[in-house]
């Protein structure tokens, strides 16, 4: 068996699915929890949340963007020396990834998932980020194994949106209240004072927008 290829319980040979990607890079994490954390983003191309802000719409139609098999995704990330990847979209999850990150952790590649959580978790993951999105909502069983529930506040009715949710995690989970970017004058402050009065949350700003980090 190749290095790229999966072994099942029943001893049969699984290759690796191709997925169509976006774009990909070696970068900082700008957000979150693992802000400041090295890592190599492979962005998958496929959404239907629709969030009107988003800023990466290119990726919604996944038949924009060519397939790339799985083992090229990984010798993108060893080639660029990096230790762990994040796999974002697009909404990822509208794929199954199940073969994706058994390859990646063959291959000893930590794997950071980011995910609305619209559809069902597939796959093992080292970190879960669900960021919800009112496009559309987001599934209970994927808030019940995030990592980190990160949302993003466009206006004062999403302080609501997030205790929604917040109340549906796992107790481990890290909160995070993130300002929309184009109106982060108008929301920073609002979060500032939310999260005196709430503790348990956590600001998270887009650094790398900040910093010019690619």
């Amino acid at each position: 068996m190749n290095k790229f290829e999966i072994q099942n319980p029943k001893s049969e040979i699984i290759l690796a699915e191709q997925l169509p990607l976006m774009e990909h890079y070696y970068t900082i994490q700008g957000e979150g929890y693992n802000t400041g954390t090295p890592a190599y983003f492979l962005r998958l191309g496929g959404c239907d949340v629709g969030c009107v802000w988003c800023d990466v719409k290119d990726s919604w139609n996944a038949e924009k963007h060519p397939l790339s098999r799985i083992e090229e995704m990984v010798e993108l990330v060893q080639n660029a020396n990096a230790s762990t990847a994040v796999i974002t979209g697009g909404e990822p999850m509208m794929n199954d990834l199940t073969y994706l990150t058994d390859i990646f952790h063959q291959n000893k590649i930590r794997l950071w998932l980011e995910t609305s959580g619209a559809y069902p978790l597939t796959g093992e993951w080292d970190w879960i980020c669900v960021s919800p999105k009112k496009f559309k909502a987001p599934m209970k069983s994927a808030l019940e194994k995030a990592n980190e529930l990160k949302v993003v506040i466009y206006n004062r009715f999403d302080f609501d949106w997030a205790e929604e949710h917040a109340a549906t995690v796992n107790s481990a989970c890290k909160l995070f209240l993130q300002p929309e970017h184009s109106r982060q004058d108008e929301m920073i402050p609002l979060i500032i004072n939310y999260v005196r009065q709430n503790p348990k949350w956590r600001i998270s700003l887009q650094t790398h927008k900040y910093m010019n980090i690619p």
